[in-house]
């Protein structure tokens, strides 16, 4: 019903301005304008590719909006981090040139040709991912100027606001561009788990929810100098700051042999995180042995501090005063590499390169404690050194395409208290990262491919930080500083009849990540954190059977998953396989309407250590472009309020069942504003730090 009336809404204004358009057409005829119906997404050898500029994708005003449209792709509920189906955190990169999360939400989706996913990176790329989300850009040598500003009011329990401002200039042979972005956000998230240890005698429960009042300032700026057709040099810096409070309160009941405790927590927290981030590329062609040459510098830092003041309430008498908490984190990374690139004749091409990068963080912990009047503060500094290098052959030989590529990566790792004497971590170790890709085509309309990849995730760097979280006063969430990288071996077959495809995949992790508890009996406390399992393994089948029917665009993926995590500290349950979907219905209607529905969901998932619920979550929005410079949005997200995680598993003694929260019901207006000309978008910057994603 609300869809429909959206429509009939639309359809006054629409019909407003077509009054108007008439008065015009009946004086002069201006322009002329052919279009045709072109399919949004295509797909080849198990990648997915969605033309956002020639599609209706390119009326929404935010980047990660988009990116959430695609098949398999999820963004987090505080748009901080993007997951892929079966392959977890990809990379990211625009126009073949790595970056983060903040450089998304610096890039203007009018800047956008094309988004694809690649499902099996080559060697090229960095070690870190199993998949690559790769941006491109448009180009064109026009000068001038192009500037859009777009407003996004978003209800879900409390009302967020976002406001962004995005310009472009280019003259001759040098491009300047500028973002700005004033957020005004108020997250909710709650959580819940019933757990029991049965050795000690213990049965507890709580319920937490979250409140934050957040404001956040997002820029960008830089400049492009193109020397000729095939050198430049560029600079770029880029930023986010944010800061606000939160409240956390948490209920508790707890009961230790016969004695029973009701517990009411208030945790009075403020919080700031800035990043900033700047680098400098140059490339150079020698055309005497036709040969592209790329070097580049890059800095980044990451801020955080957070400050709290727990209370507690027990058995309904009064609030006390249980901790101050006082936590510091700091992390700078800087970092070179250069790329070497060259062609041949026969479609043969020879790829190397090299990278260095060097990661200094300090953690902070600073804590008073109340009911024993002691005091405790701890400095802890973390320092990473990483050298690789690459090497990579690929071309074609008839009908067959091929590429393999090695990398080599030898990392130091130093971590120390500073009232220690000796490092508690000292680790150096060297890594190969094997890469090989052939894809043969049977015919015009079908084609076979093969993939083995190596790859590497290492741990952000905050998680390697001893910062933590008071949830009550037998409860806390911890980062765990013992946290290794995970290893992921991986080997995939697709076959390809025209736009549908299915795909096999078979992959092995040794030192997979995943949250484990412990219990101290001195402290009556229990710890949540990460730690390495001991092992994951899994088998997925991929479908995907796109199609299109008049003004009706459906794509749609399903996903047959069997995956089994192993640990000795973890009680195996059972395996049994899973289907996740994914789907999404675009139709284009009439007077340049456009409305779209997403859903996802995947069925209950049992791997082993790890039993997880069953979800479905359906999207809609419909959009309307008026004239050529104004469009606007309405979108409903989790129209059934679905996005509820539940998860059980028992480690270390510790029964425990889940409840996740997240705050995803929306109903948003989005609208977008874009004056001057300008189709330029040559600007280029290329990310050097391949370990950027981790700086959060």
């Amino acid at each position: 019903m609300i869809l429909w009336i959206l429509l009939f809404l639309f359809s006054l204004i629409g019909y407003s301005q077509n009054e108007t358009a008439k008065d015009s057409v009946s004086t002069q005829l201006n322009e002329v304008v052919i279009s045709q119906n072109k399919k949004a997404f295509s797909y080849q050898n198990g990648n997915v590719k969605l033309d956002v500029a020639n599609s209706i994708y390119n009326v929404i005003p935010n980047t990660l909006d988009v990116l959430s449209k695609m098949p398999s792709v999820q963004i987090s509920a505080d748009k901080e981090s993007i997951s892929i189906i079966g392959k977890g955190n990809p990379l990211i990169y625009i126009d073949n040139q790595k970056v983060g999360m903040n450089d998304l939400n610096a890039l203007a989706v009018a800047d956008i040709k094309t988004i694809e996913i690649i499902q099996n990176p080559s060697a090229k790329y960095e070690a870190e991912g199993r998949a690559v989300i790769l941006i491109t850009r448009k180009f064109s040598k026009k000068d001038g100027f192009q500037t859009s500003v777009s407003e996004v009011a978003s209800f879900k329990k409390e009302y967020n606001n976002y406001l962004g401002f995005n310009s472009s200039f280019k003259k001759k042979k040098i491009e300047w561009k500028t973002n700005f972005n004033y957020n005004q956000l108020q997250p909710w998230e709650g959580h819940s788990i019933n757990y029991e240890i049965v050795d000690a005698a213990i049965q507890s429960n709580y319920d937490v929810v979250a409140n934050t009042k957040r404001t956040q300032f997002i820029f960008g700026g830089g400049m492009f100098y193109k020397m000729n057709d095939d050198d430049y040099v560029s600079f770029n810096v880029s930023g986010k700051l944010q800061n606000g409070p939160f409240d956390i309160i948490t209920s508790t009941y707890n009961k230790k042999e016969n004695v029973e405790n009701y517990v009411l927590t208030f945790g009075d927290n403020t919080s700031k995180k800035n990043f900033v981030n700047s680098f400098l590329n140059y490339s150079k062609k020698i055309k005497a042995i036709d040969t592209q040459v790329f070097t580049g510098f890059q800095y980044s830092n990451f801020d955080q501090e957070e400050w709290s003041q727990m209370k507690n309430n027990f058995n309904n008498t009064q609030f006390e005063l249980a901790q101050n908490r006082n936590q510091l984190f700091n992390v700078t990374v800087f970092s070179g590499r250069i790329d070497v690139k060259k062609k041949f004749k026969n479609e043969m091409k020879f790829e190397f390169g090299g990278l260095y990068s060097d990661a200094n963080s300090k953690s902070d912990f600073d804590f008073f404690d109340f009911e024993s009047s002691t005091n405790t503060a701890n400095h802890y500094d973390f320092k990473e050194q990483n050298i690789s290098g690459y090497s990579q052959f690929s071309g074609k030989i008839k009908k067959i395409d091929f590429s393999a590529g090695l990398r080599v990566e030898n990392t130091h790792v130093n971590g120390k208290f500073s009232t220690d004497e000796t490092p508690l971590i000292q680790k150096n170790y060297t890594n190969l990262f094997p890469k090989a890709q052939l894809s043969f085509a049977i015919d015009s309309s079908k084609n076979i491919s093969f993939n083995y990849a190596r790859s590497i995730a290492r741990p952000n760097y905050s998680s390697l930080s001893q910062g933590s979280t008071y949830i009550n006063p037998y409860f806390l969430y911890a980062r765990n500083i013992n946290l290794d990288p995970t290893i992921t071996n991986e080997v995939s077959t697709a076959f390809q009849y025209h736009d549908k495809s299915i795909k096999v995949t078979y992959y092995t992790i040794s030192n997979a990540v995943e949250g484990s508890f412990s219990y101290d009996s001195q402290q009556n406390s229990m710890t949540f954190k990460d730690v390495n399992y001991d092992k994951e393994t899994g088998f997925n089948i991929e479908i995907t059977a796109p199609f299109t029917y008049k003004i009706w665009t459906s794509t749609n993926s399903l996903i047959f998953v069997k995956n089994k995590i192993v640990d000795d500290a973890a009680v195996f349950r059972t395996v049994k396989p899973y289907l996740y979907l994914s789907s999404n219905q675009e139709f284009r209607l009439p007077k340049r309407y456009a409305f779209v529905l997403n859903f996802w969901g995947s069925t209950k998932q049992k791997e082993g250590v790890f039993e997880r619920s069953a979800m479905f979550i359906t999207d809609a929005s419909v959009s309307k472009t008026f004239f050529k410079n104004w469009n606007c949005t309405l979108s409903y997200n989790d129209i059934f309020k679905n996005t509820i995680f539940k998860e059980q598993f028992t480690v270390n003694g510790v029964r425990s069942n889940s409840r996740y929260r997240v705050d995803s019901n929306e109903f948003s207006i989005a609208i977008k504003y874009s004056f001057g000309k300008v189709s330029s978008a040559e600007f280029k910057g290329k990310n050097i730090d391949e370990n950027e994603n981790r700086i959060r």
